[in-house]
């Protein structure tokens, strides 16, 4: 039966009743509704849940501050917020709908199928390709996420090997102080070092003087011998080749000694001596003593020179006397 063909004293009364079941079953759909919207939360990532959007590691600005202290108060919840479960709906809606029916207070025509059509095509579309519609909504979401998460961890790895190289360095103050005392002790035993090296060093720069000034007279020894010895040898034996009287007397000495008889003069060793004696008295006697200045100019010169390379502390002046 339609509503219009109902007399006019029951309409007001009909229209009450749907009005009342009709606000009945929308309780009831939104409730199922609330329930399944947070029933499909529980197992979404704290992203994706209102409210907590936050991408940032700085300090919460002083309006999230006050709006998170604000905690709303929360309702009993349950059927028309009387905290029953909601479930009660579903035979209160049943009860309901019997007599509805029955008495032909509500015709199920074409708008009621195609209503039941929309909302078996929604919790279709929620049922099977929710997940899908909610992940890429949310991909944005999570790519951010991520990248902030990735920047994030760089910051707080920069942060690490900060840490690391401050507490590496946290004993640089001992370890310059530790160089410091090794330092001062290094100076002050190079000052008492110091103060005996020069000793040290004219001690040897003397000693290396007089080997020198050794190893010259030496030198120059053996070279005089070695030319008065081949002077002597050469006059000695002009001597005893011209001079027969001289021949007959070495002669006589070497066959007296082959013989065993009474040794005399010999006669050749006589004549070295003698030319010794007269070379001694002729140098005695010209007192030319042009050859000793030389060499010993020629000496002075030579330590001088040993003396500035190597950097001694003195040198000889020219008469041989050594001056700082």
């Amino acid at each position: 039966m339609e509503i219009a063909l109902l007399p006019p004293s029951q309409r007001p009364y009909l229209e009450q009743r749907l009005l009342t079941i009709v606000t009945m079953i929308r309780a009831a759909t939104s409730s199922a509704l609330r329930r399944a919207i947070r029933s499909s939360t529980r197992g979404a990532p704290s992203c994706a849940v209102p409210g907590n959007m936050s991408f940032h590691a700085s300090a919460k600005r002083e309006e999230e501050a006050s709006a998170e202290a604000a905690v709303p108060v929360e309702s009993k919840g349950g059927l028309f917020g009387t905290g029953l479960s909601e479930w009660f709906a579903l035979p209160i809606g049943i009860t309901a709908a019997v007599p509805l029916v029955k008495f032909d207070w509500y015709v199920i025509n074409e708008e009621t199928q195609l209503l039941a059509v929309f909302l078996a095509f929604c919790v279709t579309v929620y049922t099977q390709g929710g997940d899908a519609i909610y992940k890429a909504l949310d991909q944005k979401a999570v790519d951010l996420l991520k990248e902030h998460t990735e920047a994030e961890d760089k910051v707080i790895e920069a942060l690490e090997q900060k840490l690391v190289f401050l507490k590496a360095n946290q004993n640089m103050v001992n370890d310059f102080e530790a160089i410091n005392e090794i330092r001062a002790e290094t100076y002050e035993k190079l000052n008492a070092a110091g103060a005996i090296k020069p000793q040290h060093d004219f001690k040897a720069q003397v000693q290396k003087m007089l080997n020198m000034i050794a190893q010259e007279e030496a030198s120059h020894t053996e070279k005089v011998k070695t030319a008065l010895m081949a002077e002597a040898t050469a006059t000695v034996t002009e001597q005893f080749s011209t001079d027969k009287a001289l021949k007959k007397a070495a002669l006589d000495a070497a066959i007296s000694k082959i013989k065993g008889g009474k040794a005399g003069v010999d006669p050749i060793q006589a004549a070295f001596v003698q030319f010794f004696k007269d070379k001694a008295a002729a140098v005695k006697a010209s007192g030319d003593d042009s050859e000793e200045k030389a060499q010993r100019e020629a000496m002075i010169a030579k330590m001088n020179s040993v003396a500035k390379n190597e950097g001694f502390f003195f040198q000889f002046d020219s008469k041989g006397t050594p001056s700082l």
